[in-house]
């Protein structure tokens, strides 16, 4: 009995020091959830976008290299942060559950039935490992109508964030759960903004008409016909409880909003936001990039101007 302890002993390490070796390395793996999201809109909208896919414009070499750690990481081989795909595999899958859960259709890349199609930029993903972990993305993302080549919508959305590991330090799925967590921040607001700027622009592919609403946006276009460029399409909407309204003018007119890195639309724009500190950014070509930071007040209506210097 007692050799036969010894054996079986001496197995369970053996076992214990294999499977802990395979799980020992420097890959960051983040994966979307499989779970259906219970608040997706139930069904398709006629709107199909298809993904073209996005540039790596980052300066690190290596497409999965997001990071680097100068302190411990449990399961951590070595120092470099890499993903288990490059990182514009990771941003686009994350965008496209993202707008699937809109109720938009998500075509095959060379899907030829469908109507936009949807680039764009990874300028920013890293994550180091420090004393506190520090997170920044940047994504910029274009929307266009295939028949045409016209934009329909084109903004950077940009999340920068930190944490504390805690006393017992981090883990490699700690680090993949918060990746995570803030690459769906950047494609949330980014599927919101896309999803907006269709619904405004082309109605009739969601079954609304003029005045209509639905999920916040209020529709004042024709169905059926795209406004042109420079004219403002309103996203009013009655106010909820911790939401204000905030008006953005400009001299001259024309220039393209931008809150919180996320493209709104041109001036002049009346929005509702969550109540807040909000960074409102206005571009325009030949003039000087302009940007202020507001209070958006809950039920009041704040107003701001910019004159526009070249």
């Amino acid at each position: 009995m007692r050799r036969l302890s010894v054996f079986l002993t001496s197995a369970v390490v053996g076992f214990l020091f294999t499977g802990c070796a395979s799980l020992i390395s420097n890959e960051i793996h983040v994966s979307e959830s499989e779970k259906p999201n219970p608040n997706a809109v139930k069904g398709k909208y006629l709107a199909s976008i298809r993904i073209a896919g996005y540039a790596d414009r980052r300066d690190v070499g290596n497409p999965r290299k997001i990071g680097i750690a100068e302190t411990r990481v449990l399961g951590l081989s070595g120092s470099d942060l890499i993903l288990d795909r490059d990182a514009t595999e990771v941003v686009a899958a994350s965008l496209r559950n993202r707008l699937e859960d809109s109720g938009i259709q998500i075509l095959p890349q060379g899907d030829t039935s469908a109507l936009f199609e949807l680039s764009g930029v990874v300028k920013e993903l890293r994550y180091d490992v420090k004393a506190r972990d520090k997170v920044f993305i940047k994504v910029e993302t274009t929307l266009k109508k295939i028949a045409s080549g016209k934009v329909v919508w084109a903004g950077e959305v940009e999340e920068k964030n930190e944490r504390f590991a805690g006393v017992s330090g981090n883990t490699k799925g700690d680090i993949a759960d918060y990746l995570k967590k803030e690459i769906g921040v950047v494609t949330g607001k980014t599927a919101e903004a896309v999803t907006s700027a269709l619904k405004t622009t082309h109605p009739e592919l969601f079954n609304l008409a003029p005045g209509a609403q639905m999920q916040g946006v209020t529709v004042f276009a024709t169905p059926g016909v795209t406004p042109r460029e420079g004219n403002n399409v309103s996203m009013l909407k009655p106010l909820h409880e911790n939401e204000g309204r905030l008006v953005v003018r400009t001299a001259p007119s024309g220039a393209k909003v931008y809150l919180d890195g996320v493209y709104y639309g041109m001036s002049p724009l009346d929005i509702d936001e969550a109540a807040g500190i909000r960074t409102v950014e206005v571009k325009l070509k030949g003039y000087r990039t302009a940007s202020e930071k507001v209070a958006v007040r809950i039920g009041a209506t704040t107003e701001l101007e910019f004159q526009l210097e070249k």
